[in-house]
């Protein structure tokens, strides 16, 4: 029987594959973009798909309190690195309004229709970043072990009222998304920089992460397991071998 999915930041990536995948399988797919633009361009390209403009930092949260869901795929989200002595708190602050409060912000739209009706998912899309961090990488870090906690504890909290709530932790893919986010790390290496003595290191992580990127394939199909899953687990290392890098 297909299910009614509302997934966020569908205009790229794990979000659009997922979204045209399961359509693809029969389910009704809310795909949610951050601007207007992003929007047209999903629906013209897929018109399979339900798509609305949804900006999770601003009052287009509301939308989704009106629709009847089973699963919400929470995987809007922005990058951004950076030597923790450098990076202007804005750019951290704003990191946390996308990734952590906006995604906190769309759950907990959703949830009073599925406590109701005793039934529903929350899927979660963190990192293998939520569990590790390292050089350059803190900011974006800082965000995803956030949303740890906060899936690990719905997770207690949701399960006895028949919501289901996991977390996902892709290692590195190639839509695109690492390869800017390890970009932007050398905006903080100029003149006056604390950390320009450790450039290497800060090297080295982002050949790390750009270096030899997965298909995203993967992700997509595990994720349209997840959705259509009787049941799940806490966590969902992808690939599964990534778990050893978080010693699980």
């Amino acid at each position: 029987m297909g299910k009614t999915v509302m997934i966020t930041g569908a205009g790229s990536g794990f979000g659009k594959g997922a979204s045209r995948a399961l359509a693809a399988r029969g389910h009704t797919v809310i795909a949610t973009t951050e601007t207007d633009d992003q929007a047209a361009a999903l629906a013209a390209e897929a018109p399979e798909l339900t798509v609305e403009r949804l900006d999770v930092t601003t009052g287009d949260v509301a939308k989704a309190a009106a629709w009847d869901l089973d699963v919400l795929v929470d995987n809007a989200g922005a990058g951004q690195t950076g030597p923790m002595a450098d990076v202007p708190i804005d750019r951290v602050r704003r990191l946390f309004e996308v990734n952590v409060f906006g995604t906190l912000a769309v759950t907990q739209a959703v949830l009073p229709g599925m406590v109701a009706r005793g039934s529903g998912r929350i899927v979660i899309l963190s990192s293998i970043a939520g569990v590790l961090s390292a050089p350059g990488f803190g900011p974006y870090a800082m965000t995803k072990h956030a949303l740890e906690a906060m899936g690990k504890a719905m997770r207690a909290e949701l399960a006895g009222q028949g919501v289901d709530v996991t977390l996902v932790n892709p290692g590195p893919y190639l839509t695109g998304f690492n390869d800017r986010m390890a970009d932007s790390m050398w905006e903080w290496f100029g003149e006056g920089s604390l950390n320009a003595p450790s450039t290497p290191l800060f090297e080295m992580m982002r050949q790390f992460v750009t270096t030899d990127q997965r298909d995203p394939v993967e992700v997509v199909d595990r994720l349209v397991e997840i959705v259509e899953a009787e049941t799940t687990e806490e966590h969902n290392f992808i690939p599964p071998e990534i778990a050893e890098l978080a010693g699980g």
